[in-house]
């Protein structure tokens, strides 16, 4: 099952935001993320909040859809009485999970409701997830026709043998024509890859490279496997059926990446992103990683608005009784002061292109600048013009490049 909550201050029970949330709003966009919390098998790397159908115990699938827009009616009165101005949606994502598990009816009425509350921005992105075995082509028609832009496919691996071992359900030859398909709604198309998975080498990885470029999408993501406590695979590790991935494999897969994708055309524009072109960027994730406002529909979903950050309830049980009592989901909160604030602007803005202001950097901070040039870690013409960019090692050691920029 999911991981515990963060432990915060409690949430009111009308969802009511302080008026501080209002300072600044002018520089920050708005964006919905809808949680959709259902998956048909649970795949034995995840640690996400989702649940199969016998997880559920309480909930039904079928209820879904009008808890979540309540969920929105709710979230445009908080904002509203919190003084914010009226702002357009910029981004909209649904999330998982699985997504395309629902009726597509669904998702529509989710969107249009989004869409009620607070309309789009002219060329708002519209994103979803979808498994490449949860949607067909008139599944990716109809979704382009409710007003989404863009799908995001878990491709994860192009080989039989690694998705074997992720627990992954889809057919590697189904990518092609899931690709195909949403080409010929309209729709853009992201990949996501995973590498480091145990027993997966370097060829394999290759092969995977491979076919994702083949399909010439417009964006891909690769993520290195973590192996997260409380997950089957953890204990397989434990138990020694699995091999523990190895670090340094997983550090030339993501060299590999970088290579390949950079010979294609694509631009990295965060460590585990890269785009064809910079109107293919996943706007969504930049807001997270610029902190701009966003409001998170659904169990367990995270939000943030002017410095206030929440989480709702985690099983969909528990949070379909709080919609039906009117409540808010939310089940737990914190308000970020100056500095957590300027931290965590480090932490996000050190893993994109555009880089760390040096000018955001403490004193000492500013002192190590020098010496991650040396080490080759950040780009040194980039931080003589006052910004903090990581190279292609730098990606790999982001971590300790963020350490060091703010010293204890």
């Amino acid at each position: 099952m999911p991981g515990a909550l963060p432990i915060a201050d409690p949430a009111p029970a009308d969802g009511a935001l302080p008026t501080s949330v209002v300072e600044g709003v002018a520089g920050r966009d708005l964006g919905v993320y809808l949680h959709v919390p259902f998956c048909r098998v649970r795949c034995g790397y995840c640690d996400f909040n989702t649940y199969t159908g016998d997880e559920l115990r309480g909930a039904r699938r079928d209820d879904y859809a009008s808890q979540a827009v309540a969920e929105v009616a709710l979230a445009q009165g908080v904002l509203r009485d919190a003084g914010l101005p009226e702002r357009a949606v910029s981004t909209v994502f649904f999330g998982g999970g699985t997504p395309t598990m629902l009726p597509v009816g669904d998702l529509t009425s989710m969107l249009h409701a989004v869409v009620d509350a607070w309309g789009l921005e002219p060329g708002a992105e519209v994103t979803t997830e979808a498994n490449p075995d949860s949607v067909d082509a008139e599944y990716l028609r109809s979704l382009a026709a409710a007003g989404f832009t863009r799908v995001s496919f878990g491709m994860q691996s192009a080989v039989p043998s690694v998705l074997a071992t992720l627990e992954r359900t889809h057919d590697p030859e189904r990518i092609p024509l899931v690709v195909a398909w949403a080409r010929d709604a309209g729709l853009d198309v992201s990949l996501d890859l995973i590498y480091g998975t145990p027993g997966e080498t370097l060829d394999d990885w290759r092969r995977s490279l491979d076919v994702a470029l083949e399909q010439e999408p417009d964006h891909l993501s690769a993520y290195s496997l973590i192996v997260e406590d409380g997950t089957k695979l953890a204990r397989q590790i434990r138990r020694g059926e699995v091999a523990q991935p190895d670090d340094d494999t997983a550090a030339d897969m993501y060299e590999l990446a970088d290579e390949r994708l950079a010979d294609a055309g694509y631009d990295w524009y965060e460590v585990s992103n890269w785009s064809r072109g910079v109107e293919h960027r996943s706007r969504h994730n930049l807001s997270y990683w610029r902190g701009h406002d966003w409001w998170g529909v659904g169990p367990g979903a995270h939000s943030h608005v002017g410095g206030v950050r929440w989480w709702n309830v985690k099983h969909p049980a528990a949070y379909g009784q709080r919609i039906v009592a009117g409540e808010s989901p939310g089940a737990g909160r914190e308000t970020l002061d100056a500095e957590t604030r300027r931290v965590e602007r480090v932490l996000l803005a050190v893993r994109t292109r555009e880089g760390l202001p040096v000018a955001d950097l403490d004193p000492e901070g500013a002192r190590e600048v020098a010496g991650l040039i040396a080490d080759g870690w950040i780009e040194g013409r980039d931080a003589i013009a006052g910004s903090i960019v990581l190279t292609r090692t730098g990606r790999l050691m982001a971590d300790a490049v963020v350490r060091r920029l703010l010293p204890a």
